[in-house]
């Protein structure tokens, strides 16, 4: 720094000198820090998690909801296939699959986002991270997650549906098998994407390959099995995410 630009003050006296504004809490340089230690916190905690799959869905899927019960039985089955399961850690679909896994006695992660209408992370999260940021946040989703199953859901599960198979697209991840479980909730996106988006040019029929539509909850499972196993799609490439 020149001129103008040098600071007169230095590092350590603004570290030592506890008078003054607290505005220097909210600056950029401080936030670093903050996102690091969200990534430290959540490496920390996922590094032994084993293989785990990714729940996407509604927090405001009633308990009464059918795809509630769907998101049970995916927690569940993905947990007597071997898999931890990955969820928002909110209410709805989330809690339904985190409920499914842990009454199946397996590992019930919830990677919640501190949000203003949302409370805290749902009681059958057994292994919980809050977060600031959403993208640290997706960053443990898509590193400790070999796959994901979307249940019906609004703007946040759709973020994740497409962040995810944006990262697949690019190569980003890879050997990452994406199913949405609700025929009749996403026919009609996949109708779009067939008939404008693709017929458009803006995708390729490969990119659409990426999604499997499905209201069979056995199927979405076994996809991911598949997937682990080496016999799914993309089993010819190895899970290495950036």
């Amino acid at each position: 720094m020149r001129r103008s630009q040098v600071d007169t003050g230095t590092t350590d006296q603004r570290l030592l000198d506890s008078r003054g504004p607290t505005d220097w809490v909210h600056a950029d340089p401080w936030r670093v820090l903050r996102i690091q230690s969200e990534f430290v916190e959540g490496f920390g905690a996922l590094a032994e998690l084993g293989p785990a799959i990714g729940v996407f869905g509604s927090a405001r899927t009633a308990n009464h909801d059918p795809a509630y019960a769907q998101g049970e039985q995916v927690g569940r089955l993905l947990v007597e296939h071997g898999f931890a399961v990955i969820t928002g850690g909110g209410p709805g679909a989330m809690e339904a699959a985190n409920k499914g896994a842990s009454e199946a006695g397996g590992i019930s992660v919830g990677l919640g986002i501190e949000l203003p209408f949302e409370a805290g992370l749902n009681q059958w999260v057994d292994v919980g991270i809050n977060f600031r940021y959403f993208f640290a946040r997706k960053t443990m989703f898509v590193k400790y997650a070999q796959g994901f199953v979307v249940l019906p859901g609004g703007l946040g599960t759709f973020d994740e549906l497409f962040e995810a198979l944006t990262l697949v697209q690019t190569q980003k991840v890879t050997s990452f098998p994406v199913v949405l479980v609700g025929v009749d909730y996403w026919s009609g996106l996949m109708d779009w994407l067939r008939g404008t988006v693709l017929a458009g040019g803006k995708i390729t029929q490969d990119d659409l390959d990426l999604i499997t539509v499905t209201d069979d909850v056995d199927l979405a499972v076994r996809l991911m099995v598949e997937a682990r196993e080496g016999h799914g799609p993309t089993a010819d490439k190895p899970h290495q995410p950036e």
